[in-house]
């Protein structure tokens, strides 16, 4: 597998008026990436969609496709991209066939090769039984399908996936994400979802992009990491002894939510459950549960949007 970069975002920012929706972003994606695009409503998200596909322009800065620069050289570099927007740009009147061989025309693909592109893009989408068939007719999934059998057609090296599986059944879901992972075979993907739990099954690296600056840009491991077990929660029949807890080896802090269940946070990397069971046995405190909990993506996601918060709001002050 190469890793050479196929998209590359140098500086990039967009204005309206004096407001920053994308301020000052770099990043680069390579060949055989699956990469994630996250971030709340508001973010920049879309703006940073748009300009890499050349629907819209920088205000400042330089967007490189497969070595081709996007604003110098615009009809060039689409030739490299394939877009699939949360509406696919679907014709439910027409068949599969007639549609694809339209998409195929679009992008300028020779007369003696259209047949080879179509049947390539309906072979690689799960597509090959109905050709013939009305769009409109489809199942959700299976036009979802077409919609990544466009964007595929004129065998671009990038594709962008907006949404690709909102609205779909979780079979239909299931089958999606792994013809996405199929495609980073080949191609340099970016995917946009709202999915958190999406981004773990499909991607490589994330990027999670808040007021229009990149917050997080690192391998999905590295999120896996953050999902390390840092609490337990522990259940007891009598009060336990708060000073106790706190001088185990290990204990951050605890919290004590009821009569009952205490929270207890720890260093991901030194687990205190042992020493804790131990404690409550000795004691007598009526031990009937040390169960550890994890963040979840969710949580994460939160947690590093609230840090960018509070970092903004130090700078402004």
């Amino acid at each position: 597998m190469k890793n050479d970069a196929l998209i590359e975002l140098h500086q990039v920012s967009r204005f309206y008026n004096q407001q920053a929706a994308v301020d000052s972003i770099s990043f680069s994606v390579k060949r055989g990436e699956v990469v994630g695009f996250l971030g709340p409503n508001g973010a920049g998200k879309s703006t940073t969609m748009k300009m890499i596909t050349g629907n819209l322009a920088p205000t400042n800065g330089r967007i490189i496709v497969n070595g081709i620069d996007l604003l110098d050289q615009p009809k060039q570099a689409k030739l490299n991209l394939g877009y699939l927007p949360e509406q696919p740009p679907l014709y439910p009147e027409q068949s599969v066939d007639e549609y694809l061989l339209y998409c195929a025309r679009l992008n300028r693909i020779p007369q003696n090769k259209l047949l080879e592109a179509i049947y390539r893009a309906k072979e690689r989408c799960g597509l090959d039984h109905v050709g013939t068939r009305l769009i409109g007719n489809l199942s959700k999934g299976f036009q979802q399908r077409v919609g990544i059998a466009q964007a595929i057609i004129h065998a671009p090296d990038v594709v962008i996936l907006d949404e690709p599986t909102v609205g779909l059944d979780p079979i239909q879901i299931r089958e999606i994400r792994a013809l996405i992972r199929e495609l980073g075979d080949d191609h340099s993907v970016i995917l946009s979802t709202h999915i958190l739990p999406e981004v773990q099954s499909i991607c490589d690296r994330v990027l999670i992009i808040h007021q229009g600056k990149i917050i997080f840009d690192d391998a999905v491991q590295q999120l896996s990491d953050k999902m390390q077990i840092s609490e337990i929660m522990l259940g007891c029949e009598t009060f336990v002894d708060e000073n106790m807890l706190r001088a185990v080896d290990g204990v951050i802090d605890i919290e004590v939510l009821n009569s009952n269940q205490t929270c207890i946070r720890f260093h991901a990397d030194h687990n205190p459950a042992t020493a804790i069971a131990r404690l409550a046995v000795e004691n007598h405190w009526g031990l009937y549960q040390l169960c550890p909990q994890g963040l979840s993506l969710e949580e994460i996601f939160i947690q590093l949007t609230d840090e960018q918060n509070i970092e903004t709001e130090a700078k402004s002050i």
